[in-house]
C-alpha cells in the first residue's frame, strides 16, 4: 500500500458523535441515498471507534492497519473498498477540503452475476403465498428493478396505457423508464385502487413505505423452501431480467437504458452469463467416446 497525505484548514470535532453527525449532514446536503449514508457513517464509526485519536487528524499507519485487519478477518475486497471510500470522503469533505488520502487496494475480483432460470423464478413466485409479496417479486424480475426502487414505487409511477414504469431517482439519483409487465397489470391495478398518485404502491402493514429488508427476507426464505442453492439474492432478479432480455435478442443499448446504467461496460457484463449462444454449440465429446 502507498499513502500520501496533505492537511489544510482542518475542522476540529470535540468527539466522535459530533463528527459522525456532521458526516451525515454533509451526505444529506450532497443528496446521497439513505443506503449510502448508512454505509458511510457505519464505516467511519467503526474506524473511529478503533482509532479515536484520528478524529481530526488521520494517521496513515492507522488507516492501513485498520484495512489490513479487515482483510485478515475475511472481509472481501469490495467491503474494504467501501471502508476506504468512506474514510476518504470523511477526511476530504468533512474534516478538511484539502486533504488527500491515497491508498492502493487490490482490485475487486471479477465475478459473474448470479442468474436464476425462468423455472427457478417461477418456483419462487409460486412458493410465496402473500399476494403483495408475490407481486413484488414478480415485478422486480419483470421490470429489472432494484429492491429500493421497488419499495419506493408510487402509484403515479405506473402508466398502464403505455405499459411503462417511471423509476424516479434510482441509483445515482437518476430517473429512467422501464417495462411494466403486461401479465401483472390486472393485479397491480388492485393495489392502486382508492389511492392517490403520491401514495406508495406497496405499503407496509402500518402504512407508508415497506422496508427493503422485509421483502428480501421473503425472497430468501422462498428460495430456501424450493431448494435453490445458488448464492442468489433479491438483486439476482435484476440480473436475471437483464440476462433473459438480452437472450431475447434485445439490443444492448436498449437494455442499458432499461437498467439505467451510465456505462455500457456495466451492461456488457450480462453478455458473459448469457447461455443462449453457448447452448447452440455442441461439445466435441461424442456419446461413444471413451476415456
Amino acid at each position: 500500500m502507498f499513502c500520501t497525505a496533505t492537511i489544510m484548514d482542518t475542522r476540529l470535532f470535540s468527539n466522535k458523535q459530533t463528527a459522525l453527525d456532521e458526516l451525515d449532514r454533509t451526505l444529506v446536503l450532497r443528496n446521497y441515498s439513505r443506503a449510502t449514508r448508512k454505509c458511510y457513517v457505519g464505516c467511519v464509526n467503526r474506524f473511529l471507534r478503533q482509532n479515536s485519536d484520528n478524529i481530526n487528524t488521520p494517521k496513515m499507519e492507522s488507516i492501513e492497519l485498520f484495512l489490513l485487519d479487515l482483510y485478515e478477518h475475511g472481509s472481501s475486497s469490495q467491503t474494504v473498498q467501501s471502508y476506504l471510500q468512506s474514510i476518504q470522503f470523511f477526511y476530504r469533505e468533512v474534516v478538511s477540503s484539502n486533504i488527500q488520502i491515497k491508498i492502493k487496494c487490490p482490485k475487486r475480483p471479477k465475478r459473474l452475476p448470479v442468474v436464476l432460470s425462468h423455472l427457478e423464478i417461477e418456483r419462487i413466485i409460486q412458493q410465496v403465498q402473500n399476494k403483495k409479496h408475490r407481486t413484488m417479486i414478480a415485478l422486480a424480475y419483470g421490470a429489472g428493478l432494484r429492491v429500493s426502487e421497488l419499495t419506493n414505487l408510487r402509484i403515479g409511477s405506473l402508466n398502464f396505457e403505455e405499459g411503462i414504469i417511471y423509476v424516479y431517482q434510482g441509483k445515482g439519483q437518476k430517473d429512467r423508464i422501464t417495462l411494466l409487465p403486461e401479465t401483472l397489470i390486472f393485479e397491480l391495478k388492485k393495489f392502486t385502487a382508492g389511492k392517490s398518485s403520491g401514495d406508495y404502491l406497496f405499503e407496509s402493514e402500518r402504512g407508508g413505505r415497506l422496508s427493503t429488508r422485509s421483502i428480501q427476507l421473503v425472497f430468501s426464505r422462498a428460495m430456501q423452501k424450493v431448494g435453490i442453492t445458488k448464492p442468489a439474492s433479491f438483486h439476482s432478479l435484476r440480473h436475471s431480467f437483464a440476462t433473459h432480455v438480452l437472450e431475447q435478442g434485445t439490443d444492448i443499448r436498449f437494455l442499458q437504458q432499461l437498467l439505467g446504467h451510465a456505462n455500457i461496460r456495466t451492461t456488457q457484463n450480462y453478455t458473459h452469463v448469457s447461455t443462449a449462444s453457448i447452448r447452440k454449440i455442441k461439445s466435441p465429446l461424442c456419446a461413444d467416446s471413451s476415456t
